[in-house]
């Protein structure tokens, strides 16, 4: 986000991302943008599906493959230089489906550390055998 970009009150509030484990951790690069100099929303999105298979696959222990996008909010735009945090929790695991939700924070000014959400999604897996068939996911225990 430039500093000339308009943030809500709420986007500037602090959050301690401390006590969380990411499913995925990574800092875009200028290849990554858009015309508007923002951090494209494709790139996002792809992130966004390869934390969330973390959770779902831990979960089923096993395969899956991505069945639907239930939800996708785009909160606050993402620059060059963020380092950016995606975490991944199961909500339901169904017979052979797995929804994770994510939620995607940034930190940004490193001399005076912010993280701010700027994405939340849900996401639809289906566990996958070896033959690429679905299968029953485990009992949790």
């Amino acid at each position: 986000m430039s500093d000339n970009t308009p943030v809500s009150p709420h986007a500037r509030e602090k959050t301690c991302l401390c006590e969380r484990q990411p499913a995925l951790r990574v800092v875009p690069l200028p290849a990554d943008l858009n015309p508007a100099g923002d951090v494209f929303g494709g790139w996002i999105m792809s992130m966004v599906d390869i934390a969330g298979s973390v959770a779902a696959r831990r979960r089923a222990r096993s395969r899956v493959v991505t069945m639907a996008v239930n939800s996708f909010i785009f909160k606050q735009p993402v620059s060059v230089g963020d380092l950016v945090s995606f975490y991944s929790e199961v909500v339901s695991a169904g017979n052979t489906s797995i929804t994770v939700d994510v939620q995607v924070y940034v930190e940004r000014n490193p001399e005076n550390a912010v993280a701010l959400k700027v994405t939340e999604a849900r996401l639809t897996y289906v566990a996958l055998d070896h033959h690429g068939n679905k299968r029953a996911i485990p009992k949790e225990g």
